[in-house]
């Protein structure tokens, strides 16, 4: 029952802040064209709901020569890739919010948990175990507030299964407005390998 609610409260909060976001896309798209060559949008695909691929929008924060389909926490040496402009983009999670298109089409929810690379076969098969796969995957989910980046695969799956056992209207309100507290205080964000 909350499946269907919850797109449909997705819908709605995209109708609601569309006024607010639209021209944030809009001078950050100019931005970014001024900042680096390449296109505005990175493309990349991602496992989503019952692990069927799709490919999730986000802003360009890296050059066009950085190795596809690697997580930037595996990377050697990410800051070499990172544009100027990425940096703040990715500080600020604000390389995030062309996924409003990955919502509006139904690939994803606003909460739920990350979607992960087409190739984190690991990760996939893990949260295959808690169920984690059977919802849309999100713009920002229980494993982001809870550590992101530093948390290992083994835990965050974990997380993603707990976000599975108390899935409800409770649970995304606590995670969504979590989310700004954690975006605001920059937890979480590693870049390349420890």
């Amino acid at each position: 029952m909350y499946k269907t609610v919850k797109r449909a409260l997705d819908i709605l909060l995209l109708l609601l802040s569309s006024p607010l976001v639209l021209p944030v896309l809009l001078i950050l798209s100019l931005f970014i064209r001024l900042d680096s060559p390449g296109a505005v949008f990175f493309k990349q695909k991602r496992a989503g709901r019952y692990g069927r691929h799709f490919e999730i929008y986000k802003f360009r924060t890296m050059r066009t020569d950085t190795p596809r389909d690697v997580p930037t926490h595996l990377l050697d040496d990410p800051e070499r890739y990172i544009t100027r402009l990425g940096r703040f983009l990715r500080k600020t999670s604000l390389d995030e919010l062309p996924q409003a298109i990955n919502i509006l089409k139904g690939d994803m929810s606003f909460v739920g948990p990350r979607p992960a690379l087409w190739n984190q076969f690991d990760l996939i098969a893990l949260r295959d175990q808690y169920g984690a796969n059977a919802v849309r995957p999100g713009l920002t989910g229980l494993a982001q507030i809870s550590g992101r980046d530093e948390l290992p695969i083994e835990e965050k799956a974990a997380i993603d299964g707990r976000y599975i056992e108390n899935f409800g209207f409770r649970m995304d309100a606590r995670v969504f407005i979590l989310t700004f507290l954690s975006v605001f205080r920059q937890e979480g964000v590693k870049e390349g390998k420890s």
